[in-house]
């Protein structure tokens, strides 16, 4: 699940007054407890995830599982091979001694098995990583959002930081976030959904990627974003 902000308001106008709005003292349709939570002297108020967004995350597991499949299978036949060329004596007909094949083919197969277990672990973190934050709850935050350019020595490959600050204005939570428009520094009012894993779900209300709306076929590939 990749963080993307910018979608949700990237270049709006920076606001010059800058009041949040009062936060709601009840619970929304959306299950949201009524009762804040603190976190780092922060006031931060959870909610449990639903199932459609829930659903969401398994459906990019499930599409992920699918490409997965292949490294895993890889593994498994180089480290049969591994096995066999340690634990099993080799026929009759073979040139080389059991202990000869265990020294010179058994580390070549076992390279092989640790470099796809390792491209199947790679290819399977994010979404496992994904799911496990469904089961921690969102948070909403009436507060601000924060564009921060990225500095001179920032991180390659990105476009800036989008950050979720509090009523006072102090920090909750920043990412980073790659876009294809310009990153300009922005702090404006807004009512933030967010998780720590994923980021900033919605902002005032829309939408930013995180969660797909439109789901791809079979859970691989990556539906467009607004």
């Amino acid at each position: 699940m990749e963080t993307s902000c910018a979608n949700a308001g990237v270049h709006a106008s920076a606001t010059k007054t800058m009041q949040p709005r009062t936060a709601p003292s009840r619970a929304e349709a959306t299950a949201m407890r009524a009762k804040a939570v603190r976190r780092s002297e922060q006031l931060l108020f959870p909610r449990p995830w639903t199932r459609a967004e829930r659903r969401v995350v398994w459906h990019g597991l499930f599409g992920r599982s699918l490409i997965a499949v292949e490294p895993l299978i890889c593994f498994l036949v180089f480290a049969a091979l591994t096995s066999g060329l340690i634990f099993f004596p080799l026929p009759a007909t073979s040139k080389m001694t059991r202990w000869e094949s265990a020294i010179v083919l058994a580390p070549i197969f076992g390279l092989a098995a640790s470099a796809f277990f390792v491209y199947f672990v790679g290819v399977m973190l994010a979404p496992v990583r994904a799911l496990l934050d469904t089961f921690r709850p969102l948070y909403k935050v009436d507060g601000y959002v924060r564009y921060r350019s990225l500095p001179a020595d920032g991180e390659a490959g990105n476009s800036g930081y989008v950050a979720v600050l509090d009523h006072r204005g102090r920090t909750v939570a920043e990412w980073p976030v790659t876009s294809e428009a310009p990153f300009v520094d922005d702090v404006r009012p807004a009512l933030v959904e967010f998780s720590f894993y994923g980021g900033i779900h919605r902002i005032d209300g829309r939408s930013t990627g995180v969660l797909p709306e439109k789901l791809a076929t079979f859970g691989v590939g990556i539906a467009s974003r607004r």
